[in-house]
C-alpha cells in the first residue's frame, strides 16, 4: 500500500508539471479511479493468498497432526469420556442392585438345591430299607414258615463213627445253617447270603477237597452215575431196601421240582446227615425254598426231613417233585 501512494504521488506531481487540459484531467481521473479501484481488489487477493495460504496449513495439518500428536492426548480426555462410560457404573450399582434381587431369588434357587441335597439324604435311607432285600429274602421263607434249623454233630447218631472225612463234611455243612443263609438261585457262595440246593453240594465238597464236583445237580447226578457211585430208588416207601445202602455223606436227588429244560431233569440235590438222636427220623442238610422240618417249612440253608416223596395225581399240570436215588462221594469213605 505504501509504494502504491508513492506511485500515486508521483503521478500526480507529475501530471502537475504537464499542461493539464480536459483530456488529462479525465484521465487523470480515469488512472486515479483505477489506482483507487484496483487497491480494492489487490485485498481480495490478499485474503485469497491467505486463503491459499491457509490452504496450506490444512496441508501441513499432517505436521499438524503429528504435532497434534500430542493431541492423542487429549484424547485421553475423551478416555476420561470413557471412564465417564463407568458413569454407567450406576448401571452396575443398578445391577449390584439387580444382583441383590436376584441374590434372593438364587437363596429361593439355592434352596431349592439344598432341597435335592435333602432329596439324596432321603433316597440313601431309601436304599438302607433297599436292603430289605434280606427282609425279603428272609420275607419269603419266613413268611412260609418257620426260620431255618440247625443241629450240632452231638445230636446226629452214631456222628462219633463216621470216617474222618465224612464228619469233616458234614460238620462245614451244618455250620452254614447257623448263618441265616436264603435260598438264592444262582449263587455258590454264602457271601451272597445265600444259596441255591446245588451251589452248596457244590460249596461244600470243594471245601473239603472234592474239586471235580459240577455245578448244577443234573450234571452232579450224572458225574456220580459216570463213577459208578449212583444208586436208583424206584421204591415210594420209606423203609425200602433201595435205602439199605444209603450212607451219611451221600448226594440226595429229585426231578420235578421246579420248571426247567434240562437232560436229563435232575431239578434238586441234598447231602444226607443220617439220624436224629432225638426223634431217630433220617435227615438232610442244604439250600430249600420249601421243604419240611418237624412238620414247618424252612427257606434256605438248613436241616430238613429226608423223605421219599410219594407222587400224587397231577392237578392242572402241576410239577410233582419225585426221589430218584442217591450217590456215594468219590474218595470220602474210602
Amino acid at each position: 500500500m505504501f509504494a502504491r501512494t508513492i506511485l500515486v504521488l508521483m503521478f500526480l506531481l507529475a501530471a502537475a508539471a504537464a499542461p493539464i487540459t480536459d483530456a488529462a484531467e479525465q484521465s487523470i481521473a480515469d488512472t486515479i479511479k483505477k489506482i483507487f479501484a484496483t487497491p480494492t481488489p489487490p485485498p481480495r487477493k490478499k485474503t485469497s493468498a491467505t486463503r491459499k495460504k491457509k490452504s496450506p496449513t490444512p496441508t501441513p495439518s499432517p505436521s499438524a497432526k503429528s504435532k497434534m500428536s500430542p493431541s492423542p492426548t487429549p484424547s485421553p480426555t475423551a478416555t476420561p469420556k470413557k471412564k465417564r462410560s463407568p458413569t454407567p457404573t450406576p448401571s452396575p450399582r443398578r445391577k449390584k442392585k439387580i444382583s441383590p434381587t436376584p441374590t434372593p431369588s438364587e437363596t429361593p434357587a439355592g434352596a431349592v438345591p439344598p432341597t435335592p441335597t435333602t432329596t439324596p439324604t432321603p433316597l440313601p435311607p431309601a436304599f438302607t430299607p433297599s436292603p430289605p432285600q434280606q427282609p425279603s429274602a428272609t420275607e419269603t421263607p419266613k413268611r412260609r414258615g418257620a426260620p431255618n434249623a440247625t443241629l450240632t454233630p452231638d445230636a446226629i447218631k452214631g456222628f462219633e463213627n463216621y470216617p474222618p472225612k465224612v464228619q469233616q463234611l458234614l460238620t462245614s455243612a451244618l455250620e452254614l445253617t447257623t448263618r441265616d443263609l436264603t435260598y438264592t438261585y444262582g449263587s455258590a457262595d454264602p457271601a451272597n447270603g445265600g444259596m441255591d440246593c446245588s451251589g452248596f453240594v457244590y460249596y461244600v465238597l470243594n471245601k473239603n477237597g472234592v474239586t471235580d464236583v459240577p455245578r448244577n445237580s443234573s450234571e452232579q447226578y450224572v458225574w456220580l452215575r459216570r463213577a459208578g457211585k449212583f444208586e436208583p430208588v424206584l421204591s415210594r416207601k420209606d423203609d425200602s431196601f433201595e435205602l439199605e445202602n444209603l450212607q451219611p455223606g451221600d448226594l440226595l436227588f429229585w426231578t420235578g421240582t421246579y420248571a426247567i429244560e434240562r437232560d436229563p431233569p435232575i431239578t434238586h440235590g441234598m447231602i444226607y446227615v443220617g439220624r436224629e438222636k432225638k426223634t431217630g427220623k433220617r435227615v438232610m442238610v442244604g439250600s430249600s425254598d420249601g421243604r419240611v422240618y418237624q412238620g414247618e417249612p424252612r427257606n434256605g440253608v438248613s436241616v430238613f426231613d429226608f423223605k421219599i416223596q410219594r407222587p400224587t395225581k397231577s392237578e392242572n399240570g402241576k410239577l410233582q417233585p419225585t426221589f430218584i436215588g442217591y450217590g456215594h462221594i468219590p474218595g470220602v469213605r474210602e
